[in-house]
């Protein structure tokens, strides 16, 4: 392999055989004495770009939006503190007796897996309680989970963590941070690198694992967005969803230094493996089933419930459209009356 330059600078990240070389400081900026780090902004830039595509395009999936709205919010916050407990729960030596460290998610510390479970238990909830159908929501949320997946990854290049082992390919990326996190968990210091046995230098680059999962997830929602006007049954756009990421995070979770354990077994690759082998063997069971009784696995979208329902939403919508003109217009003329009198 081919050595790479010392940095000094921890905020210092470099791609040394494409020639790209940037400093970034982790931290944005400052209010009123609390940094601002660029981990929150970029992980709720991809948040709100995936509520920005989902909205507009559940009347596709036969849902109204105004009834999942309460699901998205809900689900938004149980992703945050389901990826939050998750990460806790498998390090929970480094967090035993200090809850400001748990709270404090600012500098990363929040595991994929953990949100999706928080986001789709807590978003399921609420489309039970709002009567909203759950499978079409499932297909139109994780088409918005690539979004995020996508743009949120990186955060992780920011901060310089969740790279992989050391490569001499084309990609390969360094940085001050992340040579001084692979010194001081390696062999040198009998860190938890060199425990888990992974034999890594600071002087070789690394695999840069957050890039080539954004790719993947961005590319997913490509593909996943434009084959949702063809799916054939609810919930097949989640089920490919699942085999989509799952396969990808089978193959990144090898490369990454930091991985969650349970002694020697890497709990995201292990987890990834078996959902990745069940959602495909669904939808070989559900192409089978469609293709023998297709009229029973209409879409809900194409139902008379979901016309119905979508068209008193637009009614009400109109209704309410209504009345605020009707207030403005009364505002005004009460304004230009008053205006007369003086």
């Amino acid at each position: 392999m081919t050595e790479v330059q010392t940095i000094s600078d921890p905020n210092i990240i470099s791609f040394p055989k494409i020639g790209w070389e940037f400093h970034i400081d982790p931290t944005a900026f400052t209010v009123f004495g609390l940094d601002i780090q660029w981990y929150g902004i970029i992980i709720v830039t991809g948040l709100l770009l995936a509520i920005l595509y989902c909205f507009p395009h559940m009347k596709r999936f036969g849902i109204d939006s105004d009834r999942a709205i309460d699901a998205v919010i809900g689900g938004v916050v149980g992703g945050i503190v389901g990826a939050r407990l998750y990460y806790v729960a498998f390090r929970w030596d480094e967090y035993r007796g200090d809850i400001k460290a748990i709270l404090n998610t600012r500098n990363g510390g929040l595991a994929i897996y953990g949100g999706i479970i928080g986001a789709v238990l807590v978003g399921l909830l609420i489309c039970k309680a709002r009567k909203v159908k759950m499978l079409p929501m499932l297909d139109i949320t994780v088409i918005g989970f690539l979004i995020g997946q996508g743009v949120g990854r990186w955060g992780n290049f920011v901060n310089q963590e969740a790279f992989g082992t050391n490569t001499d390919s084309l990609f390969g990326m360094t940085g001050g941070r992340i040579q001084q996190t692979i010194f001081h968990n390696s062999a040198y210091l009998d860190g938890e690198m060199y425990r888990q046995g992974l034999e890594m230098s600071e002087k070789y680059a690394v695999h840069p694992c957050f890039l080539y999962e954004s790719v993947w997830c961005l590319l997913g929602f490509v593909i996943l967005a434009s084959f949702s006007k063809r799916r054939k049954y609810d919930g097949q756009i989640f089920l490919m969803y699942l085999a989509w990421y799952g396969a990808e995070r089978f193959v990144v979770e090898g490369l990454r230094t930091d991985s969650l354990m349970i002694g020697n077994m890497r709990v995201s690759q292990a987890l990834s493996l078996i959902i990745c082998i069940i959602s495909i063997i669904l939808q070989i069971i559900f192409h089978f089933r469609v293709k023998r009784d297709p009229e029973r696995y209409i879409l809900y979208a194409d139902t008379e419930e979901s016309k119905l329902l979508l068209s008193e939403s637009g009614v009400k919508s109109k209704n309410k459209s209504k009345e605020i003109k009707n207030d403005s217009e009364s505002d005004i003329k009460e304004e230009n009356h008053n205006g007369t009198d003086n």
